[in-house]
């Protein structure tokens, strides 16, 4: 290689930018640095000083609240101490909140996925005006904020509410789902329902119809369709709506603050009762981060989706 040669190879070589990489990547990191500086300050700095202090770590800046909070427990080893945790585990009403919000949780999980794919199927093998209206009116609770709606259901299914009114009426005795657990799934399904709509639609919407008019062709009928090509195909985001469901239900605090019953409710309301009302804060973070484990072993399914999704587009 003569020395022109060599020259001209490196000036091609600056020329497509290669060696432009490790400048281009710094540039990157330097954008890509400031949400993650607030993430680790806003998110991730107090979710290490509360774990710190549910396990008995009181100085520095949980000193104020140890300090204020009852029944605080301080680390005995180098690890910290289970004493918060022992109290919250060892109360009968706390396990009995535990259960009733994960059975709350699956519940509503499973009526919203039932009602998202069927109006998604509806939707998308039907058409017409009826099935526009009806995604369209799935999709109205995401335009009413949730305490209101909260405070309607509780007043429409309360003693003196719409449906004991009508059952009055024609001399029956109508339920009272007002105050019970039964009201908090309605308001559960209620909130979550759009965004399932949104997402299970779309993922129908997306196959082509090539797949299903070559099903029909073959004799398939409407329901071998619905299981064997949409549904599975739309497994990504069947998955996604689902997860993003139970999360949500399970972290609620407002549908359950108003419709649901005082004992037993859900451990949003009870955790926010130990903070403010029983100024018990090391407890009520032992809580918190109970529903942070349940929401994480959840979450599992939303990485599994995304993973799966980009393996199938060939990203991963």
């Amino acid at each position: 290689m003569t020395v022109s040669t060599a020259r001209r190879s490196r000036s091609d070589t600056k020329s497509l930018g290669v060696g432009r990489t490790p400048r281009l990547s710094v540039a990157g990191f330097l954008m890509a640095l400031p949400p993650i500086v607030l993430v680790v300050l806003f998110v991730g700095l107090p979710v290490i000083l509360a774990l710190g202090f549910s396990l008995g770590f009181t100085g520095g800046l949980n000193t104020v609240v140890s300090l204020v909070g009852q029944q605080v427990h301080k680390a005995t080893d180098w690890w910290g101490t289970l004493a918060a945790w022992a109290d919250v585990f060892g109360d009968t009403q706390f396990l009995t909140n535990l259960a009733v919000t994960v059975v709350v949780t699956v519940v509503s999980a499973v009526l919203v996925l039932g009602m998202s794919i069927g109006i998604g199927l509806y939707l998308r093998m039907r058409g017409g005006w009826f099935a526009t209206l009806l995604s369209g009116l799935a999709v109205v609770p995401l335009f009413i904020p949730v305490v209101i709606a909260s405070w309607a259901i509780l007043t429409f299914y309360a003693g003196d509410g719409f449906i004991r009114s009508v059952f009055a009426s024609v001399g029956l005795v109508g339920p009272t789902w007002g105050y019970t657990v039964v009201a908090i799934v309605i308001g559960s399904v209620w909130t979550s329902l759009p965004f399932a709509v949104l997402m299970i639609s779309s993922g129908f919407q997306s196959i082509p119809d090539a797949m299903i008019e070559a099903a029909q062709d073959a004799g398939a009928s409407r329901a071998r369709i619905a299981f064997s090509i949409l549904i599975p195909m739309s497994s990504v985001p069947i998955v996604i709506a689902s997860t993003f469901t139970a999360i949500g239900v399970i972290g609620s605090f407002t549908v359950p603050y108003f419709t649901g019953p005082n004992a037993p409710t859900m451990l949003g309301v009870m955790l926010t009762s130990y903070f403010t009302a029983f100024n018990r804060p090391q407890q009520s973070i032992v809580m918190a981060f109970t529903i942070f484990i349940v929401a994480a072993a959840i979450g599992a399914f939303y990485v599994w989706a995304n993973f799966r999704s980009a393996k199938e587009q060939g990203r991963a």
